[in-house]
């Protein structure tokens, strides 16, 4: 349970200061690789799949971990295939502007690598192909580009990073082949139009990252804290004081609504000495915890009982005899199992009594997971009253699941819930 808390505080703790992180947004980029003009070409007019003799510039600004905008510049040229194709050398040029979505992010690619990233990007902008052999030779063919494409990336340092990125770029209205030696339609002057044109860049380089923050918005993770050791030492500390237990009932101080209990005293959730028969004798200095009686006679009736189950019974039908447990966990909480030693000695002294231990779980949580949970602690408590030497034959154990009588909206109320009751059979 200390566990449980301690891990909630701190994740809360770093989860504000990571908040108040900022990172870089702006980056250069500068790629060189390959092209491959698809159509249209000429019959017969062949280019290297991979033509080398492409560059890419770009200047990029993320609005966030997950998105930003990009423009580009990019530029080149299409050659044929020697031997294999008749001459051309066409010369061309792009510029775009782009959207930019960090997969990598999106994907929270983080739960497994902090240093392999992935960007997708998509955009319009105008080109210009210029051919500069053949038939339109001097021709300079305006056209407008969409382009779509992916970029992987390698996280070198925080400045720089290695990426690799493959586009598919479509030209609008363009007029000629890639080659320049013939037209898309007779009458040039008129353009044609459409996204007739296709063709696609695979490039590597580098990303530069700018700014003065220690991290760029594509490896920044919001869920992270970069503190210093003093810093997450200072608080360590105060939550470990938060849960001291002064008295050692089982009950953190910051919760303990009497944090200075005696030695062995039976207490409930919230730290209190229980007086389960209310006669005015705590539990642990009480003779007969379940049997009303003046504290001369260390509270127990001046009269001799002779019916102890009648006063058993009542104590249990009066919720007095129950053993705990914490959110989720089938282990009885260190306060609660006295409840199991009182019921063990009544046992011993009561030969000819048999009891059910019924399990009971909070309303949290699926129905039939918490029937498994409730019969898990039930048979906890069972396992501890056999092993005190009371005969197995004299215990029976059931789950009955969710214990709908308290307020589920209530902490508290939910950690009544969380108990094994007992029957007398």
């Amino acid at each position: 349970m200390k566990k449980f808390i301690l891990s909630s505080l701190m994740a809360g703790a770093l989860a504000i200061t990571a908040n108040a992180q900022e990172f870089n947004k702006w980056s250069l980029e500068a790629t060189g690789g390959f092209n491959k003009p698809m159509a249209p070409l000429t019959g017969g007019y062949l280019s290297p799949t991979l033509n080398l003799g492409h560059v890419d510039f770009g200047v990029r600004y993320m609005f966030n971990e997950k998105f930003g905008v990009k423009l580009d510049y990019g530029l080149g040229s299409f050659k044929e295939v020697e031997g294999e194709s008749p001459s051309f050398n066409t010369k061309y040029n792009r510029f775009n502007l782009q959207g930019v979505a960090n997969i990598g992010r999106v994907m929270n690619f983080e739960s497994f690598t902090r240093t392999f990233g992935l960007l997708l990007h998509g955009g319009a902008g105008i080109g210009l192909v210029n051919p500069e052999e053949n038939l339109y030779n001097d021709f300079d063919d305006n056209v407008y580009t969409l382009i779509f494409g992916i970029t992987p990336q390698v996280k070198l340092s925080e400045k720089i990073a290695l990426v690799g990125d493959i586009s598919t770029i479509l030209n609008g209205r363009q007029t000629v082949t890639f080659d320049g030696a013939t037209a898309i339609r007779p009458d040039i002057s008129n353009g044609f139009y459409g996204a007739n044109g296709t063709w696609w860049t695979g490039t590597i380089g580098l990303n530069f990252y700018l700014g003065k923050s220690e991290q760029h918005a594509d490896w920044y993770i919001a869920a992270d804290k970069y503190a210093t050791k003093e810093e997450l030492a200072s608080q360590i500390n105060g939550i470990k004081d938060m849960l001291k237990d002064s008295d050692g009932d089982g009950v953190p101080d910051y919760l303990d609504k009497e944090p200075n209990t005696p030695v062995g005293a039976r207490v409930n959730a919230a730290g209190t000495t229980l007086d389960s028969d209310g006669d005015g004798s705590p539990d642990h200095v009480d003779k007969c915890p379940f049997q009303p009686g003046p504290s001369s006679t260390n509270g127990c009736p001046t009269e001799v009982v002779r019916d102890e189950v009648d006063y058993l019974k009542k104590a249990i039908n009066d919720g007095y005899v129950n053993v705990y447990y914490a959110f989720d966990s089938d282990k009885p909480l260190g306060y609660s199992v006295s409840a199991a030693q009182y019921v063990s000695n009544f046992l011993k002294r009561n030969p000819g009594v048999k009891v059910e231990i019924k399990g009971y779980a909070d309303e949290l949580g699926p129905e039939d997971y918490n029937i498994k949970l409730s019969e898990a602690r039930a048979k906890a408590v069972y396992d501890l009253i056999v092993a005190s030497g009371v005969d197995s034959s004299r215990l029976s154990y059931k789950g009955y699941g969710e214990d709908t009588s308290v307020d589920k909206s209530s902490a508290d109320a939910r950690q009544m819930a969380r108990r094994a009751s007992f029957e007398i059979k």
